[in-house]
């Protein structure tokens, strides 16, 4: 048979625009909370390293430490791209209010929001075949709240409204209240201004309403899955009475479909692998493992469940699978829990630098896993920051370099979706690559979170307490401080010594840096 020159071209460049299509990776499109690192930069990050580029919207649109994002805008950009994307995980807050802490400060009417939630619905009619991840927050209630991200009276008022919530919550599941309960509440209910109670409770029944009409459209089939967050929870607070509620509302609808997942941070990252899991047709098997003593049943702080359940229900929502059989695992999440199983803050006294006997056996159990198993590790026992006592152990053992993730920042439930995303997603990043997400999270919630962010804020607070929440003026002299303690810290570190970084407050505060290892 006789092949011209033309058509042996022609075939040859057919084959290669068909290869370079296979290759390439479906379109998935990404909304965040807003621009901090662990819902923008770190996500992306994550994703792109496994070979999934996300879209993002421009990043002066979202909500920043300046105040709410331009919701219209992100509007228009998801319409205009949704026609050319295979999935889309949303954070519905963004759309809906302008971002998470707009969420908690907004004061749009009811009318306003019933808007935003019917346009989701008209965003699937408009494309049917777009798989849309959504997920909204249930609105926390701190015990106390400094800064700018709550509203300005809830500062002197906080602590009052979360009493008043629990015993609101008690007798919602209960029936009642003791009669010093009663007293309790009228007490509280003359101290707190009614102007703060109404702009709070009407704030609060515009979200749930606003929850309660995503539901529907999950039910409805407008969202391929729904994640509601509980932000900043408690066992007894309005945020688990409201979530209690709001299951009810989803009865019916399946967990594939529909969860109430504890913490909201990591739900992004949680969402995305999720979608990259099913673009992918995998459903990896996650064998937890928790340190001895109290273990899954530690209720963290910031959590109303056990870290058992969250790690349940994380796993669900990522798209993975539980196993009880170590030898089926495609990943082990281990679970570093208090042995007492009480939780503390990572500046608490006894988060020192001296690793317990439980400290060295877990350490040592999981350094002999990662010979066998992918390994991420959620370091739970402290909030705000890494166990440093298990740190040492885990250097010791030389094992902290050969995890797949690591994750022990802000809450609990942050931290497990965080480790288990990272982790999940790992066996599609290239070594050099995981190990530059790992040392990021090293230097970001070990480093800094549980030791330099501490020393530096005890300076701080010899002069004005309140900088940590607004550096103002003052951001450069703190930042070279905080780089300074940086440096010493991590040449005093083995796995981190000579690691090549950058640090940045990104919210001009104390609370978050943004990491970025070279």
């Amino acid at each position: 048979m006789h092949f011209s020159l033309k058509s042996v071209l022609a075939g040859g460049l057919l084959l290669f625009s068909l290869m370079g299509t296979a290759e390439a990776s479906p379109k998935i499109l990404y909304v965040p909370l807003d621009n901090r690192p662990v819902c923008l930069e770190y996500t992306v990050d994550t994703a792109k390293a496994a070979g999934y580029p996300l879209t993002v919207p421009p990043e002066k649109d979202l909500s920043d430490h300046r105040g709410s994002g331009n919701n219209e805008a992100l509007w228009n950009w998801l319409e205009k791209e949704a026609p050319h994307a295979e999935a889309a995980v949303i954070a519905t807050d963004s759309l809906n209010y302008g971002g998470l802490v707009a969420s908690r400060k907004h004061h749009h009417l009811e009318k306003y929001l019933k808007a935003k939630v019917q346009r989701l619905e008209k965003l699937k009619k408009d494309n049917p075949g777009l798989k849309i991840y959504a997920f909204s927050t249930i609105m926390r209630t701190p015990k106390q709240s400094i800064g700018k991200v709550e509203p300005g009276y809830y500062e002197e008022f906080g602590p009052k409204i979360f009493r008043l919530s629990q015993l609101q919550d008690k007798e919602d599941q209960d029936g009642s209240l003791t009669y010093s309960e009663i007293q309790e509440r009228q007490t509280l209910l003359a101290q707190i201004p009614n102007m703060v109670m109404q702009d709070w409770r009407t704030r609060r029944l515009m979200n749930f309403q606003t929850n309660k009409r995503l539901i529907r459209l999950c039910q409805n089939g407008v969202f391929h899955y729904l994640a509601l967050g509980k932000d900043d929870d408690a066992p007894l607070s309005q945020t688990h009475m409201e979530a209690r509620h709001l299951k009810y509302v989803g009865d019916g609808i399946t967990e594939n479909r529909f969860q109430i997942l504890p913490g909201v941070d990591q739900v992004g990252l949680l969402l995305v692998t999720r979608a990259i899991n099913e673009i992918r047709g995998e459903k990896p098997r996650v064998y937890p493992l928790f340190a001895p003593g109290v273990g899954g049943d530690t209720i963290p702080l910031y959590s109303d469940e056990r870290a058992e359940d969250s790690v349940r229900n994380q796993i669900l929502a990522s798209g993975g699978v539980e196993t009880s059989h170590l030898k089926k695992a495609d990943l082990v999440l281990a679970v570093n829990t208090p042995e007492n199983g009480v939780c503390l803050d990572s500046t608490a006294n006894d988060n020192a630098p001296y690793a317990s006997r439980i400290n060295r056996e877990f350490a040592a159990e999981l350094a002999e896993l990662e010979t066998r198993k992918p390994v991420a590790l959620a370091d739970i026992s402290y909030a705000n920051g890494a166990d440093n006592g298990f740190m040492l152990a885990m250097t010791d053992a030389k094992a902290l370099l050969g995890l797949t993730a690591y994750s022990g920042w802000n809450t609990a439930d942050n931290s497990i979706g965080y480790a288990l995303s990272q982790g999940i997603l790992g066996k599609q990043i290239r070594p050099e690559e995981r190990e530059r997400l790992l040392k990021t999270r090293l230097l970001d919630d070990w480093i800094y979170q549980a030791n330099v962010r501490y020393r530096i804020s005890l300076g701080i607070d010899q002069h004005d307490f309140k900088l940590k929440y607004d550096l103002g003026k003052y951001y450069n002299r703190i930042l070279s401080g905080t780089s300074r303690l940086f440096r010493q810290y991590v040449e005093d570190e083995p796995t981190l010594k000579g690691t090549p970084y950058t640090v940045e407050f990104p919210w001009n505060r104390m609370f978050e840096v943004d990491v970025r290892v070279k």
